[in-house]
């Protein structure tokens, strides 16, 4: 031989992910940008974002089975990052100033438990918010949202019913109730 290795067997690379699987799941990451961001333009952005480095990095992906997680991560990631890139250039506008705009699908009479819901999820911090929005409104698994988070699965259950209680005492007028633990 001329000092060249001959290779070890077939080509094992990953196969490369189709722009159409990537477009597959717009709509779903689309849902939970908009939930993230609380409007449209910027989840939009947010999504476009997305897909522009999912596309640029598709060979990073080894197993195609989990291009749905893998998607929700990068949105997740680009979404803290503008978060701490916002919070060093200063304020943004409230999430209240939104909750007129987000209330207006619901029927009239519905406008001010929505209204009420807006302005309860907002208070939450983010980590909450995020873990709420995954199980509640994508229907995602604990195994998924930890996956999704790079976090321990006993971190997101932790995070859900802390986050699910905080909501619901925030509904409730601010309302907390004293839980005794039994040791």
């Amino acid at each position: 031989m001329n000092g060249e290795t001959a290779p070890d067997g077939p080509d094992m690379s990953p196969p490369e992910i189709d722009d159409r699987a990537i477009a597959a799941h717009v709509p779903r990451l689309r849902r939970y940008a908009t939930a993230l961001v609380g409007n449209r333009h910027d989840a939009d952005d947010l999504v476009q974002d997305c897909v522009e480095k999912a596309l640029a990095n598709r060979h990073a992906l080894r197993d195609p089975s989990r291009l749905g997680g893998w998607l929700m991560t990068i949105l997740h990631n680009l979404h803290i990052s503008g978060l701490r890139g916002r919070r060093r250039r200063g304020p943004e506008v409230p999430v209240e100033d939104l909750a007129d705009d987000l209330a207006l699908s619901a029927p009239p009479a519905d406008r001010g438990a929505v209204r009420d819901f807006v302005r309860a999820f907002g208070q939450l911090t983010d980590e909450h918010r995020t873990v709420l929005l995954l199980t509640g409104m994508e229907g995602l698994s604990y195994r998924e949202v930890a996956e999704v988070l790079e976090l321990p699965i006993g971190t997101v259950m932790s995070r859900l019913a802390r986050a699910r209680e905080r909501l619901r005492v925030l509904l409730d007028g601010g309302i907390e109730q004293t839980v005794r633990r039994i040791k």
